[in-house]
């Protein structure tokens, strides 16, 4: 058989109408087979995976044999949206089986009152294969970025004379060199880094916990880890349905924090804006990353307003549509562009742009200009605002 015969036996799935002419064997025969019982027509899917448990295991360990990691993970999201797999993950040797990655942990939190005590060690071991995996791809940029905004915020333009820095302000005024008096005109004045205070800046991560929102709510768990084992950072994360919960307590496991989350359920931004602002003792200090994709189920008037004021006291405010690698969500567009007008950027960004936009915000950049400076396309302001 030519290989792109193969190939297109493969992509047709093999029925008589598929016009090759030809059979698979081998391996090729059984990963045809393992793409039969997903994607084929509901009478041959009830043969091939059913609702039995243990072939649902096997059918798991053979796409683990016969398809890359990237290929495991859309064919089980898509057994579980397809199929109604998702009450077998409650089974402990099914979970066993599976390809951990954040959709299946967004999964897990979403039947987490619902996994029965049998399960529940495996489900944690699930879910923290997963933390563990990410906190090794995103800590070291992330403290790396944020150590290194806290350290310049702390220097100084207007120095007194024994705290200028010689050397650095001669480098940053090298262009201004007079050779006719052989010396550097200081038009800008270096001072040494300021002592930063045990806590200079404050971080509060706002999440919501609507279904919508489940690979940012993993993400914001583990960034809040990493943020919270910064000694210069005062980090909080609020989490929020129609109802807010400070889980600032479980922020350093970011496992014990993600089974405190309530996937699902309403949304009351306002509420959650109306928590944090109580709880901002330095407004000027403080940056506040609301994870939201903005469709309030509050009182909508208020919460726009609660976030001009947020701003109007000096707290810098940011709007993530999402925290994750699936870009841009479906998400509010009036509430988007009136926070835009308010000067509050609302954009989706990935995790690995996070630390640097944690990092601009530490340091009291404009974001506007932050996220056109990096490409991130942001919620245009409404018509008509400032």
């Amino acid at each position: 058989m030519s290989e792109r015969l193969r190939r297109w036996r493969m992509i047709l799935g093999g029925q008589d109408a598929d016009g090759t002419g030809t059979a698979l064997s081998g391996v090729d025969a059984r990963r045809d087979a393992a793409l039969e019982a997903l994607y084929g027509t509901e009478s041959d899917r009830r043969g091939g995976l059913g609702a039995s448990s243990p072939r649902v295991a096997r059918w798991l360990g053979d796409i683990r044999g016969y398809f890359p990691s990237s290929v495991v993970q859309v064919m089980q999201r898509d057994a579980i949206d397809r199929l109604g797999l998702a009450e077998l993950l409650l089974e402990p040797e099914l979970l066993e089986s599976v390809q951990p990655d954040v959709h299946l942990v967004g999964t897990l939190l979403s039947l987490n009152r619902a996994i029965p005590e049998r399960s529940r060690e495996t489900a944690r071991a699930v879910v923290r294969k997963v933390v563990d995996e990410l906190e090794k791809r995103l800590a070291q940029p992330t403290r790396q970025a944020v150590s290194g905004a806290l350290h310049r915020a702390g220097r100084t333009n207007r120095p007194r004379h024994g705290d200028i820095d010689w050397n650095r302000t001669i480098l940053a005024n090298l262009k201004h060199y007079q050779p006719e008096q052989r010396t550097v005109v200081p038009e800008r004045l270096v001072g040494f880094g300021r002592r930063l205070p045990s806590v200079s800046r404050r971080i509060v991560l706002c999440l919501d916990q609507s279904g919508s929102m489940t690979a940012s709510v993993v993400y914001a768990s583990v960034f809040g880890a990493v943020l919270a084992s910064i000694r210069s950072l005062r980090t909080q994360i609020i989490a929020f349905d129609t109802a807010v919960a400070d889980l600032t307590e479980a922020m350093p496991d970011p496992v014990e924090l993600l089974f405190g989350v309530q996937l699902g359920g309403g949304t009351d931004i306002n509420a959650a804006l109306a928590y944090c602002q109580s709880r901002i003792d330095a407004p000027r200090e403080t940056v506040l990353v609301l994870i939201s994709d903005l469709f309030e189920g509050g009182n909508e008037a208020e919460m726009r307003q609660r976030a001009q004021a947020l701003r109007a006291d000096g707290v810098q405010v940011v709007c993530l549509l999402a925290l994750s690698d699936d870009g841009a969500p479906a998400y509010d567009h009036d509430n988007a562009a009136a926070l835009a007008a308010l000067g509050i950027p609302a954009f989706a960004c990935t995790p690995d742009q996070f630390p640097d936009l944690l990092a601009a915000a530490i340091q009291q950049q404009d974001l506007v200009s932050w996220t056109a400076a990096n490409d991130i396309p942001t919620a245009a302001p409404a018509e008509g605002g400032q």
